[in-house]
C-alpha cells in the first residue's frame, strides 16, 4: 500500500470549497480523464452514497465512507489501475481554506500507479489536479 499526500491553499471559504468538491457534475473539470459520473445512489456529502466514475471505458466504483460537511470527506475507489481510499480535510486558514488530501492505494499495480501520479505538479498528477481545483474554486468565487 502506498500513501501520498498533497495540499493547496484556496482563497475561498471551506463551505464553498466543500460544495464544489462534492459536485460530481464538476469533477471532470479538474480530475484528468473523467468522462462521466453514473449510478449516483444519494447525496455525495453523506456516508454510504455510491457512484461510478468513468475514465473513458474504465469504470471506478466509488463509495463515500465518511463525510463531515464542510470539514472532511473520505471515499473508497477502485479499478485494476488505481484503487484505494482518498481522504480530504478542508481547514479554514487565513483568507480561505487549506485542502489536505491523502491517497492510500491498495494492490501492486495501484501502488505503482499511485507513485507515478504522486510525482510532480502537472495536470495528470494528484498535485496537479488539486491545483486545478483551486484555480477553478477561486475563479468562481471572484
Amino acid at each position: 500500500m502506498g500513501t501520498h499526500r498533497v495540499s493547496v491553499h484556496v482563497a475561498v471559504t471551506p463551505v464553498r470549497v466543500f460544495r464544489l468538491w462534492t459536485n460530481l457534475d464538476r469533477m471532470k473539470d479538474w480530475v484528468e480523464g473523467v468522462t462521466r459520473i453514473t449510478d449516483v445512489s444519494g447525496p455525495v456529502g453523506e456516508a454510504g452514497t455510491t457512484y461510478t466514475v468513468w475514465f473513458g471505458p474504465m469504470a471506478s466504483r466509488t463509495e463515500v465512507l465518511e463525510s463531515d460537511w464542510p470539514r472532511f470527506h473520505r471515499t473508497r475507489f477502485g479499478t485494476w489501475l488505481l484503487a484505494g481510499e482518498s481522504s480530504v480535510r478542508f481547514e479554514a486558514e487565513g483568507d480561505g481554506t487549506r485542502i489536505d488530501q491523502e491517497f492510500r492505494t491498495r494492490g501492486v499495480i495501484p501502488a505503482i500507479m499511485g507513485r507515478i501520479f504522486s510525482k510532480g505538479s502537472y495536470r495528470r498528477t494528484f498535485q496537479g489536479e488539486l491545483n486545478a481545483f483551486a484555480r477553478i474554486a477561486e475563479a468562481e468565487a471572484a
